[in-house]
């Protein structure tokens, strides 16, 4: 089993459901994927790249994959997850405003440099969305080795103050 962070954003509704609601029934369906999982808070964000859109909704999930289940394999799962709750990403602008996103932040053991898939998540580094629920489940898990690195990348990011708790 290796310790995986996923994480999580919302910034539309979709058939009847909210943000949060989306978000909730997510975890769910992570949940049949992953073991032992951890749930952060749910912050408030302001979008990064693209801004013309709402605020987001953001999350941080920690739990263990089975290692006979390859990351491009937990990620095929992860996209279906996003197309159940509606995300279509032929259609979407990118960075654009969505029902549901799941980045694999991070993999135990496992540095990963494919044309579908990085591990760790490349821009981990440059998101407060990402590192403060992560370093709150970190917290919850004594990940003492995890959280001083993220911790790190969290000094220089001076948006992390704006983030909204919920």
């Amino acid at each position: 089993m290796k310790k995986v962070i996923l994480g999580l954003g919302s910034n539309r509704n979709y058939n009847g459901l909210t943000s949060l609601q989306i978000l909730s029934k997510a975890c769910a369906s992570l949940s049949e994927i992953l073991s032992f999982i951890t749930l952060s808070s749910v912050y408030i964000s302001k979008p990064m790249y693209y801004e013309k859109q709402d605020n987001f909704y953001n999350m941080a999930l920690s739990g263990f994959l089975d290692d006979a289940i390859l990351p491009e394999v937990l990620l095929e799962k992860i996209h279906l997850i996003e197309k159940e709750f509606g995300r279509n990403r032929e259609k979407e602008i990118r960075n654009g405003p969505r029902s549901l996103d799941i980045d694999i932040e991070y993999i135990e053991g496992l540095s990963l440099n494919t044309e579908n898939l990085k591990i760790p998540h490349p821009k981990i580094k440059e998101r407060a969305f990402v590192l403060v629920p992560v370093l709150e489940i970190l917290d919850k898990t004594a990940d003492e080795k995890l959280m001083e690195e993220f911790s790190s990348y969290l000094q220089n990011l001076p948006d992390a103050k704006d983030l909204v708790k919920i």
